[in-house]
């Protein structure tokens, strides 16, 4: 049986545009995001950055697999000498001048259940920090 993936939805006081902007532009990203050497909202772009917990730090491998330029960011989620590969999906919509964003990541259950900080609870906690506070923050302060 296939897991669910993890998904949250969230909605800015901000338009798709900037929204977009903010998950697409390498300069962006980097004041509230993963710090990316670089980024590129194309098909076949790899990009890689180092997150986890204090104890452990983990080598993030990504490639962009699908844009839909101010609707949808689709990229890979995998790990440096770990099993398993998961995806990651930023879709956008436009709701009277807001914007409701939605990020699914599937795949979850395809790394190591052992390893605390790879496991479902971990990422809920991350992916809400990030798109719930980091992320909102981003785009209020401007």
């Amino acid at each position: 049986m296939k897991a669910e993936p993890f998904v949250i939805e969230r909605t800015y006081n901000a338009p798709v545009s900037k929204v977009w902007e903010a998950i697409t532009d390498h300069t962006k990203m980097q004041e509230w995001y993963f710090k990316l050497a670089d980024f590129k909202p194309e098909v076949g772009f790899k990009f890689t950055f180092e997150g986890g917990s204090k104890d452990q730090r983990y080598i993030h491998l990504c490639e962009i697999t699908e844009v839909i330029p101010q609707k949808k960011l689709v990229h890979s989620w995998n790990y440096r000498d770990y099993p398993g590969g998961s995806f990651v999906t930023w879709e956008l919509f436009d709701e009277d001048g807001k914007t409701k964003l939605k990020l699914t990541h599937a795949g979850l259950e395809t790394f190591p259940q052992n390893i605390k900080d790879l496991g479902k609870e971990s990422f809920t906690k991350g992916w809400t920090h990030i798109i719930g506070t980091l992320l909102a923050n981003y785009l209020e302060k401007e």
